[in-house]
């Protein structure tokens, strides 16, 4: 029963919300005369060099520019992953040549593991080493307990403790990012040298209709500079659902944006190589339309330009922080995901 009702608040509250982006969005107009924005956000979890060049290679030559986060390095302790990171030169090689085809390269944590400071101010390093700056945008690798505001840090009040029922407090208080003098504390360089982390994922393909006011910055999460939201795509499965024939329609007729998130190596390519077929099929659909496909970065820096009078973030207000968390709790117990 209270699943069933915190399902009916999530349908009120999309409503209300649709009605909202609709008045919003008739003043959105986008770059070149696009009439849509589409992105990815790819977490490298499980991604093989030889898989991950299949998929980008048809991203490339689709002509989408989306954005692949990487582990720097390959830190000392049991790995949580099998996934790639640029420790291996080829790996790395690679990871750059995608930035120079204009990919944005971003992070998702330091390693495959929980690191401390040190470690992750020594992945920072390797990151500007490889890739001539830091970090701009940033996801939170689950494994990692060095999250900036995440596990039921993400939430507050009383939606962070059914967060915590929901999820039998498994994630109550396991990360440490954001608390000054813990062993993992990495808050103030998050703030500093990034300008992007990701939080919450929606089942719908227009994020911007699920977070219009993104990116935005959280008061009450002051070591992150700004947040933005994503639509739910964790694995090829889920991705294609969420951008089918009819959503992708949906995305245009709305003149919406979506940022994707999903992870590349979770059942995108099969044992020979070969790309899934459908995610193929809907991507080169997708590609056809008169869409703005570029990184995530830029996306939300067009984004900030628009909706934050000239300052780049907005500041979120309690009320609608709390229409996020409502929203985003609704969409984890139906999906149990992200």
């Amino acid at each position: 029963m209270a699943y069933a009702q915190a399902g009916d608040a999530g349908n009120g509250l999309r409503r209300l919300r649709r009605v909202w982006y609709v008045r919003f969005s008739r003043e959105m107009q986008w770059p070149e005369g696009k009439a849509f924005a589409f992105t990815i956000f790819d977490d490298p979890d499980s991604q093989t060099l030889e898989g991950g060049r299949e998929t980008y290679a048809f991203l490339r030559d689709s002509g989408l520019r989306t954005t692949k986060a990487v582990w720097p390095v390959r830190g000392p302790r049991e790995p949580s992953d099998h996934g790639g990171t640029c420790a291996e030169p080829e790996y790395r090689a690679w990871s750059q040549q995608l930035q120079r085809e204009g990919f944005e390269i971003a992070l998702h944590n330091a390693t495959l593991h929980t690191s401390t400071r040190e470690e992750t101010i020594g992945a920072l390093e390797k990151f500007r080493e490889y890739f001539g700056a830091y970090p701009v945008s940033m996801a939170n690798h689950y494994y990692a307990n060095e999250g900036i505001y995440w596990g039921d840090a993400r939430v507050s009040g009383p939606v962070r403790l059914a967060y915590n029922v929901l999820t039998r407090w498994k994630n109550s208080h396991r990360y440490f990012g954001h608390v000054p003098g813990h062993p993992y504390f990495w808050g103030d360089l998050c703030r500093d040298r990034m300008r992007y982390v990701r939080n919450f994922a929606f089942a719908d393909i227009n994020t911007l209709a699920a977070c219009p006011m993104m990116p935005y910055h959280d008061p009450a999460r002051p070591f992150v500079d700004r947040w933005f939201a994503c639509s739910e795509g964790s694995n090829v499965q889920s991705l294609n659902r969420r951008i089918a024939e009819q959503e992708q329609d949906r995305l245009e007729e709305e003149g919406g944006a979506c940022i994707m998130y999903t992870h590349f190596g979770h059942g995108y390519t099969g044992s020979a190589g070969s790309l899934d077929p459908r995610f193929r099929d809907l991507i080169t659909r997708l590609s056809r339309k008169n869409g703005w496909f570029v990184p995530v970065s830029t996306l939300l820096d067009y984004l900030g330009s628009r909706n934050s009078a000239g300052t780049g973030r907005r500041i979120i207000t309690p009320a609608e922080r709390r229409s996020l968390e409502l929203r985003w709790l609704a969409h984890k117990i139906r999906f149990g995901t992200a």
